[in-house]
């Protein structure tokens, strides 16, 4: 062996590990289980849209709201102003007729795009910096973005353990 094989490796960068973190959350293999893509992937639009109970979210609007989410980090960390999300409101949103479900889930995969290339270009100097009024870092607010996405994975894989017992889809296509 020669000494270079002794060498350790270097030490992963703050943002090099928050862009595992987020990825480790939304779309990269992970050893936790389903990641929020991986929760959507085989949904139909029939599940997408089918709820627990009046008042409960659907995976279609756990979705956007997902995809809101990823905005309002990549707008925080880029100081920019709100209101250009591409539906109109904040946080919960209502799946609407002139979208379809495919449309959602690709406006989900944009804004994760578009967040994580944020998230890249960040100066890793200003991660402890305040990015919002109530003076959240950007560090946490990455963090919790990756959070979000796993806490909602999991509700989504939660859904669709409840529509199998409802007969909202065939157990051998789940």
């Amino acid at each position: 062996m020669t000494a270079a094989a002794y060498m350790p490796t270097p030490e992963p960068r703050p943002i090099q590990l928050l862009l595992a973190l987020v990825d480790e959350a939304f779309d990269t293999a992970a050893w936790h289980g389903p990641t929020l893509l991986g929760a959507l992937r085989g949904v139909t639009p029939a599940q997408a849209d089918w709820r627990p109970a009046r008042g409960r979210h659907s995976i279609h609007e756990l979705t956007l709201h997902a995809a809101y989410w990823k905005y309002a980090v990549r707008r925080r960390l880029n100081r920019e102003k709100r209101g250009s999300f591409v539906l109109a409101g904040s946080n919960w949103f209502e799946a609407s007729p002139s979208r379809t479900w495919k449309d959602d889930v690709r406006l989900l995969v944009e804004e994760h795009r578009k967040m994580r290339a944020a998230i890249a270009a960040y100066p890793a100097r200003a991660l402890d910096k305040p990015v919002d009024a109530r003076r959240q870092t950007a560090a946490f607010t990455i963090r919790g973005i990756a959070a979000h996405d796993l806490y909602h994975a999991g509700q989504i894989q939660l859904l669709k353990t409840l529509q199998r017992g409802q007969g909202v889809i065939n157990r051998s296509l789940a």
